[in-house]
This record gives structure tokens, sequence and C-alpha cells, in this order.
């Protein structure tokens, strides 16, 4: 019995030794091998192995995050209004009919608030019935490559201070912005008018007369 036990003693201490070999060797390649984070864009790995590297066209380094940097308002896409306030003065030329006397020609000049716009042009025309009456009329104000079309509102009247010349006639009423052209392109508003010009002759029909007028315009311009 003592021989047996003595051989099955060495059996044990054999497998004993056998498995702390393998397992030291198990730790031992357990600890050789390590990890590592591989970064592409925004694709990551992780690689283990004894001695990690990244694939090709990966790096450990982490690429940085970018700031999203939103673009600034510019002035061309920015709506605003601007203040408008000028005085303008020049020559009407009026055609007298039966019953109804035309603006054909306006030629004045602009000075004040009036953002380069110092000429002005325009057309007009009314069947005056009593001393104050309607009247139609259009006009343009520019200078400096840019514009303003006008349009005179319908509650707009001329009122002579006389039923027959020679006479004062005084404007008064609103103007409507219906675009124009340069940095005022689409422009839209409405203008306050107050102006005046003289009536000289007798207006007798198929006669023309060239005077002088005088047109004040207040308000603001909304610009896209």
């Amino acid at each position: 019995m003592k021989l047996r036990t003595t051989r099955y003693m060495r059996v044990l201490v054999v497998l004993a030794t056998f498995s702390l070999v393998a397992g030291s060797v198990n730790v031992a390649n357990a600890a050789a091998k390590k990890t590592i984070t591989c970064y592409k864009g925004t694709v990551v790995k992780k690689v283990t192995a004894v001695s990690p590297k990244c694939p090709t066209g990966y790096s450990t380094k982490k690429p940085a995050v970018k700031a999203t940097v939103k673009p600034a308002a510019t002035a061309a896409t920015k709506a605003g209004s601007v203040a408008f306030q000028g005085t303008y003065k020049g020559k009407i030329s009026i055609l007298f009919g039966d019953s109804f006397l035309q603006v054909t020609k306006v030629d004045g000049t602009g000075t004040g608030n009036v953002g380069g716009l110092s000429a002005m042009t325009g057309t007009a025309s009314a069947a005056p019935t009593s001393q104050c009456d309607g009247f139609d009329g259009k006009g343009v104000v520019s200078g400096g490559g840019n514009s303003l079309n006008l349009t005179f509102d319908s509650s707009s009247q001329g009122c002579a201070d006389s039923d027959s010349a020679p006479a004062s006639v005084t404007l008064k009423g609103t103007a409507k912005i219906t675009g124009g052209t340069g940095k005022y392109a689409g422009a839209t508003g409405t203008l306050t008018v107050k102006g005046s010009f003289d009536i000289n002759s007798r207006g007798v029909a198929n006669t023309t007369e060239s005077t002088n007028f005088t047109l004040d315009l207040s308000g603001n311009i909304t610009t896209k």
C-alpha cells in the first residue's frame, strides 16, 4: 500500500505542477495583450493584441470636433427701413383741355435726407370740377443708379385758392412706393406728400404753361 500511495502522490504532484505552469502561461499571455482605440474620421475601432497596431488609415489620435459656424447675415440679405425726407423743386409743364389739365412733364431736384435720390420726374392728370379735386399722378425719384417708383394715392388732392387764374394750387396726400431699382428693387412703403405750384395763364383749351413747383416727401422706405 505504501508503494501505491507514493505513486499516486507523484501523479498528483505532476498534475498540480502542470496546472500551475499552464496557469502561469495563460496569465503571462493575458498580461501581455493590450487594447488600443483607433480612429478614422467618425469610425472607431478597438484592437487587442500583444503589440496592437491600428489598421491602415486609422490613428490613435482622436480627431478634433469642428465647431459649426453659422454664416453671418449680410446687409444685402437683410430687410430694413430707411427714413426719407426731402424737398423737390423745379418745373412742371401743364397742358390744358376743355375739361381737364395734364402735367406732361416734371423736372425737379431734391435736397434733404433723400439717400442720393435727388432727381424727380413724373406725370399727372386731373378733371377738376371744383376748387379741390383728386388727381392721378406717377413719379420717379432717382440717383446714383438707384430709383423709387411712386404712385399717388386716390385720396390725394389738389386745391386751388381761386376758381380762375391766376391761382395757387396746393397738393396734399400720400404716394405709395411701388418698387424701384438698385438697392431699392422691390421696395415698398408710403410717403406723405405736400406741395404747391402756380397757374398764371387762363387755362384756355389746347394751351400749355411751364411753372415752378415745390414738393415735400417724407416717410419710410421698406427694403427687401
